[in-house]
């Protein structure tokens, strides 16, 4: 994994240039946004940023070694930042997610401020920026607006913005997020992509008919990878996250008593922890079953704990596996990954579906081409 990209070579004689368009990614993880994009067979990821050292491996592992490890704001200052067609990331949202409390002060809320400076040193046609639903309505959202004023750092740029449903765009997921779509006010605004599966999403069933339901092992390979220094696990292909978790008799006694589509509220009062006892109202997700027929809920970051959501198997006594989440989010077989479970399973929450970014990908390749 490389710190700056290199000069890219003159095209030799006789040698036909790639005509596929270029993409910046930013803040990439392990690279849904990037897998949507080569899925639209019209673009090429030049270079990502990520922090993350194993999002980072999963990445390189999969794309090539073009990913610069370390803060956004370390690599403006010290590397040259690459002319591209498309910037695509998602600044961390967690400062002002729904999730939990929010941290209207949290410095993960200004790192669109460095997503912003790099479109200026790229120059891309267009820009795609993805955060959860509630960045429409943070004060970050109308920063970014205010900078596309005459005077401001984004002035030669203009956007839409809406919120999407990945379902809508052919991801068996419900998954809600800000899509922003920018323009170089010299070329025209694409606007957002057309929904193409309202009325047919994508079902479970459809995506998971096929894996197997007994889970044989709770552990990854044993498998290592030198990553910056430091031994960590990996690599691994897609197919090779079908693992689980070692169950209390407790936890499956409760699991075994939620029915189709059923959730916590299913469990007999002598089987509840004391503080659900006391909580007799709240989410309906949490120790939820999914449903074969319907698309899942948000795929998060703890999805292999049934006690965070909607997670548990529409048949199998357990939570989804890494590779049912991995498959749910649209992720190949041929992509890989680098990490322990946690770090994986966080890989797989983060990322953007691929369907949804396939969808983006191709509406901007045919602005690209008009």
């Amino acid at each position: 994994m490389q710190s700056a990209l290199s000069p890219s070579p003159s095209v030799p004689e006789g040698v036909v240039p790639d005509p596929r368009a270029t993409v910046l990614d930013l803040f990439s993880g392990a690279g849904g946004m990037t897998e949507g994009f080569h899925a639209a067979r019209a673009f090429r990821t030049v270079q990502a940023v990520e922090m993350d050292p194993q999002a980072a491996a999963s990445y390189a592992a999969t794309f090539g070694d073009i990913v610069h490890v370390g803060p956004i704001g370390d690599w403006l200052r010290t590397c040259e930042v690459p002319s591209v067609d498309v910037i695509i990331g998602g600044p961390p949202c967690q400062g002002f997610s729904t999730l939990g409390k929010r941290d209207v002060e949290d410095v993960r809320n200004v790192l669109w401020r460095d997503y912003a400076r790099t479109i200026v040193r790229a120059q891309p046609k267009y820009f795609v920026l993805e955060n959860v639903g509630a960045f429409l309505k943070s004060s970050q959202f109308g920063d970014l607006r205010a900078a596309t004023e005459p005077d401001g750092l984004l002035a030669d740029y203009d956007f839409e913005a809406g919120l999407l449903n990945a379902a809508d765009y052919g991801a068996a997921q419900a998954r809600r997020r800000t899509i922003l779509i920018g323009h170089r006010r010299d070329v025209p605004s694409p606007g957002l992509p057309m929904p193409t599966h309202v009325g047919r999403h994508v079902t479970l069933l459809e995506i998971l008919g096929g894996v197997p339901l007994r889970v044989e092992t709770t552990d990854l390979p044993e498998r290592r990878t030198p990553v910056g220094g430091r031994s960590l696990p990996g690599v691994f292909s897609t197919s090779e996250l079908h693992i689980g978790r070692t169950y209390s008799p407790i936890s499956m006694k409760r699991i075994r008593s939620i029915e189709d589509n059923g959730n916590r509220f299913d469990i007999p009062w002598e089987l509840l922890p004391a503080c659900w006892k006391k909580h007799t109202t709240g989410s309906a997700d949490v120790m939820g079953r999914l449903s074969w027929h319907k698309p899942s809920v948000t795929i998060r970051t703890e999805f292999f704990k049934p006690e965070k959501g909607r997670y548990l198997h529409p048949v199998e006594h357990r939570a989804l596996t890494h590779y049912e989440a991995a498959l749910i989010q649209g992720f190949p077989p041929h992509h890989k990954w680098v990490g322990s479970k946690v770090s994986i399973a966080r890989q797989i929450g983060n990322a953007v579906p691929i369907p949804l970014g396939k969808a983006i990908a191709s509406h901007l390749a045919r602005a690209l081409a008009d």
